[in-house]
């Protein structure tokens, strides 16, 4: 399949990397020309293990450009993974987003061909329906579900790992908004062997921010027994052990330590708090 992707942060180029993998030809649209010139060179602009040897395997296969006309007129899949970053009150910045949906917009008007687009960025319940889909609509003069598709494709990738959990993911998601999205998209990744979940485009939106803001539960939760167990002398760590054997609690993310952080757990809890 000839696919683009939208932003090539560790999101964007990473999937765009693995679907090449894959076997399907990529164009990459960014607005960072010193990125672009990176990527054509097999070149990673940002370290994850084992990117850059996938770009250098894949050149053939990936090409990164600034032209929305070209990369939507040879391409039949746009994923959306451009930034959303936060603002002063913790609420995510849209203004990305609604860029990308609006060339993306300008470029269906002028494609005769059904075009699929994906939504990966990270982005609250709501905003693929209410805010991409209305978008794409008014700058491309055509109706979704009609003459384009329209999905949502929540990602799940940790930093410094996120080929291999794009290539061994525990699930995949698809919110879509139409039936021959669903299909189409569910075509791009009929070799994976992980259950695929079908949904709303909301519910997906809503999987994301749910399991990430689950996760940070679960490290708070354990952090304080882990104080409550300092204070009287226990190992933590075989109380969490006990606790993991539960198969309805699990082992994973019960080690107590310094706390969550990252780009992501930050993020997505404030922007469901400020939401």
């Amino acid at each position: 399949m000839n696919i683009s992707i939208i932003g090539t942060g560790y999101v964007g180029l990473v999937t765009g990397a693995c679907f090449a993998k894959l076997g399907n030809n990529v164009i990459c649209v960014d607005i960072d020309e010193k990125k672009i010139e990176k990527i054509n060179k097999g070149l990673s602009p940002i370290y994850e293990e084992g990117l850059e040897e996938l770009l250098v395997e894949n050149k053939n296969r990936i090409h990164a450009t600034k032209d929305y006309k070209y990369a939507i007129q040879n391409t039949d899949v746009t994923f959306i993974c451009v930034g959303t970053p936060s603002k002063e009150d913790g609420s995510i910045d849209l203004k990305f987003v609604k860029k990308a949906a609006e060339e993306i917009g300008k470029q269906l008007k002028n494609k005769d061909k059904w075009h699929l687009v994906v939504m990966k960025s990270t982005v609250l319940p709501g905003t693929t329906r209410d805010v991409v889909l209305p978008l794409l609509e008014q700058y491309s003069g055509k109706k979704a579900g009609k003459d384009f598709g329209l999905t949502m494709n929540p990602e799940f990738l940790r930093e410094g790992v996120a080929v291999k959990d794009f290539l061994e993911p525990d699930r995949i998601v698809i919110g879509y908004y139409d039936d021959k999205s669903r299909k189409v998209l569910k075509e791009l990744y009929k070799d994976f062997s992980c259950p695929i979940l079908e949904t709303s485009l909301s519910a997906a939106e809503m999987i994301k921010y749910a399991s990430n803001a689950f996760l940070a539960t679960k490290i708070s939760f354990i952090n304080e027994i882990g104080n409550m167990c300092k204070k009287l002398d226990i190992d933590t760590y075989e109380v969490a052990e006990g606790m993991g054997l539960d198969k309805r609690i699990g082992r994973a993310f019960l080690d107590s330590g310094i706390g969550w952080g990252g780009s992501c757990f930050p993020k997505d809890l404030d922007a469901l708090i400020s939401w």
